[in-house]
């Protein structure tokens, strides 16, 4: 019988959008023209519920970004996941609701719809992370869901204060609203983006496929808070304090990836010290080199979760960096690959990583920051370049530990094909856009020292990744675990959760929190009595059926 091989034929089909959608953005921006399509689902009195597509240069764009992407994970994954059993069926479609969930977050600027869409990234982003079935991915699922419902508590929050106002378009009354409003958006945006202190659920979440790592951790979820960010840039009061906990979130990640031995945990760390960069160039009023910074990033990293993916593929399911070295000699095309991307994050002159970067800290430095922020800035800055070059010496020049690889060869199947495509991309898109932006008529004019100031922290933080290489226990192991638990994140919010789960309990009944005892518990044991002690009463005697009887028509009367 004929099976029909879906990956296919959903890889054409999102690839062709993606070229279609990529051309409507161009025309969009050229002649800087927005589209509104308007559906009146539900009209009562002076209540009015419309769902809302706006089509402008920017989601068409990003939506263009978020296709072409999973058309590439999803061709990747007929060779990583299989095409055959009812299990790879049942992920293909589950990251088509990604993909689904993701759209009608980009397209509409209805918080309704929006809620729908960031709702349902949270639960798909669940149903992906369990995809194996073993207890670690069963915590990670239960860790990345609850805390991408801390973030959509913000937004119904948000919502319901919106309804008092006549509108959920937050686009078209902007003087009206609340600046709260804002705030809550801004804290539900830092949940789904992993910043500070909501951030141990992105290592956490690599117990998914490695597909969806790469569809996850490069355009959809975590880049979802940064685009309604940048949605409601116009309208954000410019905290000073959210720059500092964004610049936090940089420097930590950037620390817990130089002692992290697992490859996918130190993308995930890269991915989190980058969405720092692109939230302190939102909150700095750069909001169109932020977006810049998450197309060209949306690339390079996913090519960098692909490559990781296919040397796990070879290597027995195996994730530890000191297992992996010299792969290069079976793998060349693969590590070729992983390493352009991995000198794009560090921001290597002339490919994507650099165009972005270079214009954030160039431009950053207009906004009168101070001395401190200055320094740490460019650290992080270091940090990144320093990681990259140590996760380069244990994958390809380190010594191999593992067993002989004989039977690994790089011969060009659907996993090279993804990775090739999107490689050529991670060199061409920076330049690609700073030209279709216009950002090259941006004019900075600096000191020479101050100019190649970027470049020489790059340089410094490659030198002293080099020599950290050759230093053995620095540091007791202690201080490792430190680093690799996310700063022992779980455990503070542990004593967190004991602190106010202690603080509501009821005081006559221990065992039930104040929730549950006044809620659906208390509700369902009190309806269970009063239907015992009716049962008991009609089934008593005749003597007390009349005596209530009389006394019922003493009260009537």
């Amino acid at each position: 019988m004929f099976k029909m091989n879906y990956y296919y034929l959903w890889f054409i089909m999102l690839f062709v959008f993606s070229i279609i959608l990529f051309m409507m953005s161009m025309f969009l921006g050229y002649n800087n023209l927005v589209y509104l399509f308007e559906y009146n689902l539900y009209f009562f009195n002076s209540l009015s519920i419309c769902y809302l597509i706006y089509l402008d240069w920017i989601s068409m764009s990003f939506a263009s970004v978020v296709l072409f992407i999973s058309s590439m994970v999803i061709f990747y994954s007929m060779q990583y996941m299989g095409w055959m059993t009812y299990s790879s069926i049942r992920f293909l479609f589950l990251v088509l609701l990604f993909v689904f969930s993701m759209f009608l977050m980009i397209m509409s600027p209805n918080l309704i719809s929006i809620l729908l869409g960031w709702d349902g990234l949270g639960l798909v982003s669940y149903c992906l992370v369990i995809f194996y079935n073993s207890m670690k991915s069963y915590l990670a699922g239960l860790i990345t869901c609850l805390t991408n419902r801390l973030g959509d508590v913000g937004l119904l929050i948000s919502i319901c204060w919106m309804i008092s106002y006549g509108s959920w378009h937050f686009l078209f009354y902007p003087s009206f609203y609340s600046q709260n409003i804002y705030l809550l958006v801004v804290m539900s945006c830092f949940t789904k983006s992993a910043q500070i202190p909501f951030s141990c659920w992105l290592p956490a979440a690599m117990a998914a496929p490695t597909p969806v790592s790469a569809l996850v951790h490069s355009s959809t979820l975590v880049t979802a808070g940064v685009y309604l960010l940048i949605r409601f840039h116009n309208y954000l009061e410019l905290n000073v304090y959210f720059i500092y906990i964004s610049l936090i979130t940089m420097i930590l990640s950037s620390t817990c990836a130089l002692f992290e031995y697992d490859l996918k945990k130190i993308i995930a760390l890269s991915t989190l010290s980058q969405l720092g960069l692109m939230m302190i160039s939102l909150f700095s009023g750069l909001t169109e080199l932020s977006y810049f910074h998450l197309i060209t990033h949306a690339m390079f990293k996913s090519l960098l979760f692909l490559c990781s993916g296919i040397f796990i593929y070879y290597m027995n399911d195996n994730q530890d960096i000191r297992c992996m070295g010299f792969i290069c000699v079976n793998l060349p095309f693969t590590t070729a690959c992983f390493n352009i991307s991995s000198l794009s994050l560090c921001g290597i002159p002339f490919l994507s990583g650099f165009y972005s970067k270079d214009l954030i800290l160039e431009s950053s430095l207009f906004n009168g920051m101070n001395f401190y922020f200055f320094i740490f800035f460019y650290f992080s800055l270091g940090l990144t370049s320093g990681y990259s070059l140590r996760l380069f010496y244990y994958t390809m020049i380190h010594s191999s530990n593992l067993n002989s690889f004989y039977f690994i060869n790089d011969e060009i199947d659907y996993m090279k094909f993804s990775i090739f495509l999107l490689t050529f991309f991670s060199v061409i898109v920076g330049c690609m856009i700073i030209w279709l932006m216009n950002f090259d008529l941006i004019f900075l004019m600096f000191p020479y020292y101050l100019k190649l100031l970027t470049l020489i922290c790059v340089l410094l933080g490659i030198w002293l990744s080099f020599e950290m290489l050759f230093i053995n226990y620095l540091f007791s192991i202690n201080f490792y675990l430190f680093n690799n638990y996310m700063w022992f994140m779980y455990s503070h919010s542990f004593y967190l959760y004991n602190i106010f789960y202690k603080m509501s309990l009821n005081s006559t009944n221990m065992v039930l929190g104040w929730g549950e005892y006044y809620g659906g518990t208390g509700i369902s044991f009190f309806l269970l009595k009063f239907s015992n002690y009716f049962q008991l009463y009609f089934s008593s005697s005749m003597k007390i059926f009349m005596l209530m009887f009389i006394l019922w028509m003493m009260i009537l009367v």
